[in-house]
C-alpha cells in the first residue's frame, strides 16, 4: 500500500513597478501560466528552492524576504495534492544569456488586471489567490519557517 503525501512546492511572487513576472509554460493540460514555481528537492530548504526555481524558470536572480502564504490545492483529477509555500521578495539582474527549463516557453511580465484576465489559462487557482494575497498585503517573516539541515 502507497503511502500518501503531498507534493511540496514552493512559488516566487516578483513584482517590479506594479507587474508580476509569470511564466508560460507546456503541461499536460496545454499552455498554461504560473508563477516561478516547482518542487523541493530532497535536503533543500523551501527558501532555497525558491529563489532556484525563479531562477531556472525566468533566469532572473530572486531573494525571498516573506512568506506570503501557505496553500493546499487537491487538483479536481484527485491525484495529486498540491502543498504551496509562496514567497514575495526581491527580483534582481536578469541573466539574458540563461536558458529557461525544459517545458518554459517564455517569462511575461503582467499586470494583476491581465492575470485576472487570463485566469482559464492558469496552472491552478492558487496563481491568482496568491497575487490576490500579496496585493492584500499578505507577508510573514520567513523566521516562520524552521530549515534543520
Amino acid at each position: 500500500m502507497e503511502i500518501w503525501k503531498p507534493n511540496v512546492t514552493v512559488a516566487a511572487l516578483m513584482e517590479r513597478d506594479g507587474k508580476f513576472l509569470l511564466v508560460e509554460e507546456e503541461t499536460t493540460e496545454g499552455v498554461r501560466f504560473n508563477q516561478p514555481a516547482g518542487h523541493l528537492d530532497e535536503g533543500e530548504s523551501l527558501v532555497t528552492a525558491c529563489a532556484r526555481e525563479a531562477m531556472e524558470e525566468t533566469a532572473h536572480v530572486f531573494t525571498p524576504t516573506e512568506l506570503v502564504g501557505i496553500y493546499q490545492w487537491p487538483r479536481p483529477q484527485g491525484d495529486i495534492t498540491y502543498l504551496r509555500f509562496a514567497f514575495a521578495g526581491k527580483v534582481g539582474a536578469h541573466e539574458t544569456a540563461r536558458q529557461l527549463d525544459t517545458g518554459i516557453l517564455r517569462a511575461v511580465w503582467m499586470t494583476p488586471a491581465e492575470i485576472a484576465a487570463c485566469a482559464e489559462r492558469h496552472r491552478s487557482p492558487l496563481v491568482l489567490q496568491c497575487v490576490q494575497d500579496y496585493l492584500a498585503g499578505r507577508r510573514f517573516p520567513l523566521d516562520l519557517i524552521r530549515h534543520y539541515g
